[in-house]
């Protein structure tokens, strides 16, 4: 194995990487020799990711592509197998979340949170795995949560999803081996953007100072801090590597010791 760039020659697809943790994947990919694609809802986003790539003397393709909509994905399938063939590397980070209590639910919070984290990573792995198939080589890295292991209070269809991006990951590890593999990334709170709208929402809902919201989730994870998405980054590097060929069917934890199974 090429050790000083393990993912050389090797064609990746990251959803959702424009901001937090896909954007420190695409960024660790690059760095480690691959060929980057990522998407994200908005084109501008990911241009600036790419561009970042560019600049660094690396190799990227941004896209618009909602994973909840199959013509844009067909789209995106369109032109990465005309210009590279297909990809060797899925990373599906594209995610949302949502609070609500479960008494008085609105379904179109169900419904919203399900078809984007679950239905959503379905799709773009169906549209993609084909090659990775004929190929007979392949990673799948799903960005789960600790949420995809245990529950709590008000995040009903978030934990759902995420419980099913688990099920679904260790389903097609089994169809799927020996050639590729699946896993998935279950981090706890990270310091991202999309934690920073947790604690916007903690302070409306609650009368916590954003200081004292940020405390809060701090203390969930017993080294008392936000995990950084350069920590996940590192732990789909290594998934993505020849190095990990024989893990699959896994859901690593990234989370301080939150959840200790």
């Amino acid at each position: 194995m090429n050790t000083t760039n393990p993912l050389s020659n090797k064609r990746t697809l990251i959803t959702g990487g424009s901001k937090g943790i896909g954007r420190a994947i695409a960024l660790a990919f690059s760095h480690a020799g691959a060929a980057v694609a990522l998407s994200s809802r908005t084109l501008a986003d990911a241009q600036i990711v790419a561009g970042e790539i560019i600049a660094a003397g690396g190799q990227a393709i941004p896209f618009a592509c909602d994973v909840t909509e199959l013509e844009q994905i067909a789209a995106m399938r369109t032109a990465l197998l005309e210009q590279w063939g297909g990809v060797d590397i899925l990373v599906n980070n594209a995610g949302i979340a949502g609070s609500h209590k479960f008494l008085g639910h609105p379904d179109e919070l169900w419904h919203q949170i399900l078809n984007v984290n679950l239905n959503g990573l379905y799709y773009v792995t169906k549209a993609f795995v084909p090659e990775m198939v004929e190929k007979k080589w392949g990673r799948i890295i799903n960005i789960a949560s600790v949420s995809s292991k245990v529950g709590a209070k008000y995040v009903a269809a978030y934990t759902a999803s995420k419980h099913g991006v688990l099920g679904l990951t260790r389903a097609l590890a089994v169809e799927l081996t020996p050639h590729i593999t699946v896993n998935a990334i279950c981090p706890g709170y990270v310091d991202t953007p999309m934690t920073d709208t947790a604690i916007k929402n903690m302070t409306t809902r609650t009368q916590m100072t954003p200081e004292q919201a940020r405390a809060f989730l701090e203390k969930t994870n017993p080294q008392g801090r936000l995990i950084e998405p350069d920590e996940v980054a590192a732990v789909a590097l290594l998934l993505a590597s020849d190095s990990a060929r024989g893990i699959t069917g896994q859901a690593i934890n990234v989370d301080g010791g939150a959840v200790m199974f």
